[in-house]
């Protein structure tokens, strides 16, 4: 059996959540070096993460206790968010480190009914660990020795 969505868990720091979608997207501004309008290499550029989740009542419940555990949302410590899925064939784990969550739709009212409610967490990832997929980390080990936290 392959992987879908599914198969996933993601566990936020210590708190297992089921998510309707989730999103992460890496920004690497790494750029081909040229001379003379030639190219003639590449550059490293600067990197970013973030991505989304989308949760429904019962799963915002359990990030809400965590807030006001903190004190408030803005008041949560960045966590690590873990993305794990495994079947008889594949298996995948994407790790993003040090992630600091917003609000976004927090209130989408519909009526009419029929579908359940949605509450959309976006992050990003603030930790120099950034992400590992497969155990693998996206930065080289040099890229991040000397950043102090």
């Amino acid at each position: 059996m392959r992987l879908s969505g599914m198969n996933f868990n993601v566990n936020l720091g210590d708190i297992m959540v089921q998510v309707d979608t989730a999103s992460l997207a890496i920004t690497d501004n790494s750029a081909v070096s040229q001379t003379s309008g030639v190219p003639d290499g590449s550059v490293d550029g600067d990197v970013a993460a973030s991505g989304e989740l989308s949760v429904n009542a019962s799963n915002f419940a359990l990030i809400s206790d965590a807030a006001k555990s903190a004190g408030s949302w803005r008041g949560m410590e960045p966590f690590d968010i873990m993305f794990y899925a495994k079947t008889s064939q594949d298996e995948m784990k994407v790790e993003a480190f040090g992630c600091r969550i917003k609000l976004s739709d927090i209130l989408d009212i519909d009526k009419k009914g029929g579908s359940a409610s949605l509450f959309k967490i976006p992050f990003d990832v603030t930790d120099p660990d950034f992400v590992k997929i497969n155990g693998v980390p996206y930065l080289r080990p040099e890229e991040i020795e000397n950043i102090v936290q």
